[in-house]
């Protein structure tokens, strides 16, 4: 579990997950969950890579939401996040951001964390920016991507 000042952010379960993906009534989403929870199940040793990361405020209430995609051969971990819109413009995507990349970055086989965000999501990207993420030159499926990398303190924790 990560926490923060006003947020706790931890990787549901299998169970936990089963039963958000059977809420869904979001097609796009409920996909999305579903591969993630296969990739849990492929990757049970790496659990927290695949997983629906549950976000909530100190009291227990589900804000949000946020994944990592697996981490790639280099040592890229991609993150994918979404807050509700009751709370959004609170500051609690770059609070949850900032801390998920810090949980990153202190797994040694993690060297960035990249996010892809569509253009015109500019709430998005100012979030990513806040977060020090920076523009690449890169498009994804889903649009530019930012990346943040891993600074000498992060490597030497």
């Amino acid at each position: 579990m990560i926490e923060t000042q006003r947020l706790k952010i931890y990787a549901a379960t299998e169970e936990q997950m089963e039963i958000w993906i059977a809420a869904q009534t979001i097609d796009v989403l409920k996909t999305a969950y579903t591969e993630m929870l296969d990739g849990c199940l492929a990757h049970p040793d790496q659990w927290e890579w695949y997983a629906i990361w549950m976000i909530e405020l100190k009291d227990g209430t589900h804000i949000g939401e946020l994944c990592f995609k697996g981490i790639d051969a280099f040592g890229s971990a991609e993150i994918g996040y979404g807050i509700a819109d009751d709370y959004q413009g609170q500051g609690f995507a770059t609070e949850a951001v900032n801390a998920a990349a810090a949980w990153a970055f202190r797994q040694n086989a993690v060297n960035s964390v990249t996010a892809e965000v569509d253009k015109d999501n500019i709430a998005s990207i100012r979030v990513l920016e806040k977060s020090g993420f920076v523009l690449t030159e890169k498009i994804g499926e889903e649009g530019p991507i930012y990346r943040k990398e891993k600074t000498d303190s992060e490597k030497s924790e």
